[in-house]
């Protein structure tokens, strides 16, 4: 069993996502309104943390929110499908950096 976790750079993508997640039978995800630490930095002006100019223009007005979905799916097989799903939308998308993905174990549910 395994959380998957989907960050998506570009939110535009989200619906195709969570549709891609449907169409695998995933019954359930949460997601998170999330900012990346390079962007937090960058867009809120912190000056305390050095970042070279060229790396500050290149994170200034790129997506500086994102989405985070997390779901645990407990069939392997499932999973590899689901992922593969998701990376063969996003390729053929062709953009830069839409995102990531990873898995965590999980080893017990408590509800």
């Amino acid at each position: 069993m395994k959380a998957l976790f989907i960050v998506l750079n570009d939110t535009d993508y989200l619906e195709d996502v969570l549709s891609i997640l449907v169409e695998y039978d995933i019954k359930g995800a949460t997601i998170l309104d999330s900012q990346g630490m390079g962007s937090t930095i960058v867009n809120n002006d912190i000056s305390d943390i050095p970042l070279f100019g060229s790396l500050k223009n290149l994170l200034k007005d790129n997506h500086p929110y994102n989405k985070t979905i997390f779901t645990v799916i407990r069939d392997q097989d499932k999973l590899h499908k689901v992922v593969h799903a998701i990376k063969h939308f996003l390729k053929v998308e062709k953009k830069t950096h839409p995102g990531f993905m990873f898995t965590v174990p999980v080893d017990e549910i408590f509800h």
